[in-house]
């Protein structure tokens, strides 16, 4: 899983292995080191409770969720994209974008997109 962020932007891109592992009631977590034994961390997880697409910040982990409705309809191959703005006009506004992650078109050295998801016509 990727993750970008910018001002008040949350920006996720999963691979293929990532959704299957969130379509059987899994969590996508990653860490980031640091020295000194510090961890940042990133996760996504699917809920049948969220009432939203949401994210909060706790104990240094981003934690984005996915109401499970709204995963089972994003799930189907035409679908790319999830998108939310949390806090909407307030101080805290917060927009998400979850994609599926498509090979890059400009082939880069070092880079392996073999777990994308296929382009159409591919």
């Amino acid at each position: 899983m990727k993750l970008r962020i910018r001002a008040n932007t949350l920006r996720l891109r999963i691979t293929r292995p990532e959704l299957e592992k969130l379509a059987s009631g899994g969590r996508v977590l990653e860490r980031v080191p640091f020295a000194g034994g510090a961890e940042f961390k990133y996760e996504l997880g699917v809920d049948a409770k969220a009432p939203a697409l949401g994210a909060t910040y706790r104990d240094h982990v981003i934690s984005v969720t996915i109401p499970a409705s709204e995963f089972r309809h994003w799930q189907r191959e035409d679908e790319v994209s999830l998108k939310a703005t949390q806090g909407a006009g307030s101080a805290s506004e917060l927009s998400i974008l979850i994609e599926k992650d498509f090979p890059c078109e400009t082939v880069r050295e070092g880079e392996d997109d073999s777990d994308a998801f296929k382009r159409s016509g591919q």
